[in-house]
């Protein structure tokens, strides 16, 4: 009789404990472990996944507008060192007291002949720059040289460096900056060391 009751006992517990097991699932029992680890790790929850977003093309990604192509308002070919060559001014522009030149230098020679820039337009054998072309006021007789960024020895020029190669086909764009001619001056000529003289380039 005892054994009776002690079993009947046990069913009674057991049949309690299964009634329990629903609320603590709802209340955040073991199937919500996993989206509560993951999100002590990530920060996200496993319930709501946000849709991966697929990655743009790669020509949209990569892609630019291509460089606008500046007309040359002088031109004019040139032998130097055994090269050929063609020199193409593409502007000469005042903004407020100084003007700004910029030119290409492009090699016409054949294929795999490189031409060296280097100090044929800097102002000495180690100058590697383009400080050695200038333009000149025929109006008032003047000629202006590079700017510097400053009036020490070191002081150096507003402008490109070029101790590289052209390829062949290839070109180089360049710049210098200058003090501006007056205001009634609408033409200048620009010297260019070893690479000749090009008179009446306008100013803009």
């Amino acid at each position: 009789m005892r054994r009776k009751l002690a079993v009947a006992a046990l069913l009674a517990m057991a049949s309690t404990g299964c009634g329990m097991l629903p609320s603590q699932l709802a209340s955040g029992g073991e199937e919500k472990q996993p989206m509560q680890t993951e999100q002590s790790v990530t920060g996200q929850s496993t319930t709501e996944k946000s849709p991966p977003t697929s990655a743009p093309p790669a020509s949209a990604s990569v892609s630019a507008p291509p460089a606008e192509k500046l007309q040359a308002i002088a031109s004019r070919e040139v032998e130097h060192n055994e090269n050929s060559l063609r020199v193409d001014i593409t502007g000469l522009k005042r903004q407020g007291r100084l003007a700004t030149l910029t030119w290409t230098v492009r090699n016409l020679g054949p294929s795999g002949e490189q031409y060296y820039v280097g100090p044929h337009l800097g102002t000495g054998t180690l100058d590697f720059t383009v400080a050695g072309v200038s333009l000149i006021d025929p109006v008032n007789g003047k000629r202006y040289r590079v700017a510097r960024n400053g009036t020490g020895d070191d002081a150096r020029c507003v402008c490109s460096r070029v101790n590289q190669y052209i390829k062949s086909g290839g070109a180089l764009e360049m710049y210098a900056v200058y003090g501006a001619p007056p205001a009634d001056v609408s033409t200048v000529t620009v010297e260019f060391p070893n690479l000749g003289v090009f008179p009446d380039v306008p100013v803009s």
